[in-house]
């Protein structure tokens, strides 16, 4: 059996935008997923509400990706593949970084997992790295997210950049989905959808 460790944050996590709940198993992108791929398949839900990749939040504790990464690694050992998609909660006004800041911040979780050995008999497991899609409508975050809609239109490039530096596969997921006006920042139902049958379609591939 395989093994998909998928590390994100709330989109991860399926905060549906509509409920302001969580989306049922078989809706979040990951579920459709392990749906698509079927039995010979594991895969593990690593999402977290409000994660960023390496900062610390002032406000919402235990958020930074990099702190947690290595030990889930290494208590989901052995992982054939992770799926990394995080970037979004690091266009919040309160961290003040750029776009190309959070690529190399991605680009740090990529040497994490490059070096973990978590992979089957202590190799490096394959890494599939995903560029958050644009920002959408904001509503209520628009306060918490100013200027992100200009930063996030680069996380594709900046972010195939870092896939190419450092030897991973890559999926720029605004080409395939798009947040939801609801909130501007999260996946509607039917966006996991299509996220989950487009990264099933890699997977096979890949592994």
């Amino acid at each position: 059996m395989k093994v998909i460790l998928c590390y994100g944050d709330s989109n991860t996590w399926g905060y549906n935008p509509l409920t302001q709940d969580r989306l049922s198993i078989h809706e979040r992108w990951t579920g459709v997923l392990a749906d698509q791929l079927g039995m010979d398949y594991r895969v593990i839900e690593e999402g977290l509400n409000g994660r960023t990749t390496v900062w610390d939040d002032p406000i919402e504790e235990f958020r930074n990706g990099k702190e947690y990464l290595m030990p889930c690694l290494l208590s989901q050992k052995p992982v054939d593949l992770v799926v990394l998609m995080l970037g979004t909660n690091d266009l919040k006004k309160r961290f003040s970084v750029s776009a190309q800041d959070i690529a190399n911040s991605i680009g740090v979780l990529v040497g994490i997992i490059q070096r973990s050995e978590a992979g089957v008999k202590d190799r490096t497991p394959k890494i599939l790295l995903i560029a958050p899609p644009v920002v959408g409508k904001l509503t209520g975050f628009a306060e918490m997210f100013d200027d992100a809609f200009e930063k996030s239109q680069k996380f594709g490039e900046y972010y195939r950049q870092i896939a190419d530096l450092y030897g991973c596969e890559f999926l720029d997921a605004g080409q395939i989905i798009k947040s939801s006006d609801l909130d501007g920042i999260h996946f509607e139902a039917d966006q996991h959808m299509k996220l989950g049958y487009a990264v099933a379609t890699l997977v096979k591939g890949i592994l």
